[in-house]
């Protein structure tokens, strides 16, 4: 029986990752809301701080998505509590402090929500953990927020019904303390980690990562089923990968790569495609020794492969290209990945 290429595990993940996107469109929907609704200039300064974070902590869950390479829809309660929600935050029942308290509390399903997903990960595979890893920063963030947040609903709450400032305590300073660390350290982060920074070779450079974690994972175990869930995955990105490449890098690095290095690059590709189809006709359940040398075979054709990519390849780059140019490349690389990400799915 061929290798199944399909992992209920995984593409629960993937679920829950849709439901973080989905979730987090909905904050920044919300942030825009309550600064328009603000009635007080110190909140609406907060509010467009965050707004700031959330709209960078968007691109880093729309890159870890196609990073993890599985495009699935959100959840149908997700999609029918984000639609409840925007109803509720657009009417006019609630005070304005009372919708910062239901924004507090999606701050704090979020974050919770990103942990959940990297718990899941540690039982899944560590190629999910290095897909996934920039979630740290969103996850931190998140904290942060919470934490402003907290001090503004005690400045809000006090402000609507006595009309007046309330007491900064000893506990108001610490929040305070606490988000302004927090936020400085999560933004640093982001920053480096945001869609708008990563350059084309920072992309390219993740994916090789991931699967030289998953030809690890593949070399550590002896199950057959985690042989067929490793491999699925493998399959899946080195597929997507080499697809987008041959569609947007090598077109555009050839002029100044050369004609001879470039299709050195497609080949190589080519070679790995056949080999993937091979092993994916065999069954590691009856064929197990054959399954692990096939895979050794193209672990050794991809690791040449990564080698002169991140060697003269990007190199040559670096030398051809802007900034500008390398982090539009980045740009149209990831939306390639996520386009051919959903026609595998069909």
């Amino acid at each position: 029986m061929a290798v199944s290429l399909n992992d209920e595990k995984r593409r629960m993940i993937g679920e829950r990752l849709a439901d973080l996107q989905s979730f987090q469109n909905l904050i920044i929907s919300n942030d825009q809301k309550l600064i328009k609704a603000c009635p007080y200039n110190d909140v609406r300064e907060r509010l467009q701080n965050m707004l700031q974070d959330d709209q960078k902590n968007l691109g880093i869950i729309e890159t870890v998505i196609v990073q993890y390479g599985i495009q699935v829809e959100p959840s149908a309660a997700t999609k029918t509590f984000t639609q409840q929600f925007e109803q509720m935050m657009s009417g006019d029942e609630f005070t304005f402090y009372q919708k910062l308290i239901h924004h507090e509390l999606m701050k704090h399903g979020q974050a919770m929500s990103g942990i959940t997903i990297h718990k899941a990960a540690q039982k899944v595979g560590a190629d999910i953990e290095v897909a996934i890893a920039p979630l740290n920063t969103v996850n931190f963030e998140g904290r942060a927020h919470q934490e402003q947040l907290k001090g503004m609903l005690e400045q809000v709450g006090v402000r609507e019904m006595t009309g007046q400032d309330a007491d900064q305590g000893l506990w108001a300073r610490v929040q305070d303390a606490i988000a302004a660390l927090s936020g400085v350290a999560g933004s640093v982060v982001t920053q480096n980690t945001d869609k708008q920074d990563m350059n084309i070779q920072t992309l390219i450079r993740l994916d090789h990562n991931k699967v030289n974690t998953i030809f690890t994972e593949i070399g550590a175990t002896k199950d057959p089923q985690k042989l067929q869930e490793y491999f699925g995955q493998l399959y899946k990105d080195l597929l997507t990968h080499a697809q987008a490449e041959e569609e947007l890098v090598y077109p555009k690095v050839r002029p100044f790569y050369g004609d001879g290095d470039t299709q050195e690059l497609y080949d190589e590709q080519a070679e790995m495609k056949r080999m993937l189809d091979q092993i994916r006709s065999l069954d590691p359940n009856s064929n197990a020794d054959e399954f692990r040398s096939r895979i050794k075979d193209l672990m050794d054709v991809v690791g040449d492969h990564i080698r002169q990519e991140e060697s003269t390849l990007f190199a040559a780059i670096d030398k051809n290209c802007s900034t500008e140019q390398k982090e539009q490349m980045a740009t149209e690389f990831k939306a390639a990945k996520s386009r051919i990400q959903q026609e595998m799915t069909v």
